[in-house]
């Protein structure tokens, strides 16, 4: 009877030792690597976010604002929105945008409204931008939808 007292007390030592070993490396892991990631992916974001601001800002657009929204919304990181004065500026705008875009490898992944020019929407993923004609502007007022959001500077 002694054997086999000693073989139970071997295999429950062995178990518990490695039932507790397998909750510490995976705390581990799913702790690091997202603050990190996530940091790396806004960087280039943000860059293009102000980016297209300024190409707004250089064609006359008014009331432009870069709305931070990391953490704050499962859809993009930033919004980018401004005031335009005609259909035909508005289209340039979004066009001169898109082509900023391609130059530092971001690609658009829809486009809505440039036909009617009343409000443009340019969706980067990370990045959405909004040119809106005031009467829509005024109307949809997404910085009070975003209040809570921080604004970033723009250098003119």
């Amino acid at each position: 009877m002694a054997k086999k007292k000693t073989k139970k007390t071997v295999k429950k030592k062995t178990q518990k030792k490695v039932s507790a070993a397998k909750p510490k490396t995976q705390k581990k892991v799913s702790v690091a690597k997202p603050k990190t990631q996530k940091k790396k992916a806004l960087e280039p974001a943000r860059a293009f976010a102000l980016a297209a601001a300024k190409v707004a800002a250089e064609r006359h657009c008014s009331d432009i604002v870069v709305l931070d929204l990391s953490g704050k919304s499962p859809a993009t990181d930033y919004f980018v929105i401004a005031t335009g004065i005609s259909d035909r500026q508005m289209r340039t705008v979004a066009d001169e945008i898109n082509e900023a875009a391609r130059k530092v490898h971001f690609q658009r992944f829809g486009r809505a409204g440039y036909e009617q020019a009343r409000w443009i929407l340019l969706d980067y993923v990370d990045v959405v931008i909004h040119i809106f004609d005031s009467e829509y502007r005024d109307y949809y007022d997404l910085e009070l939808l975003w209040g809570d959001a921080e604004r970033l500077t723009i250098d003119k």
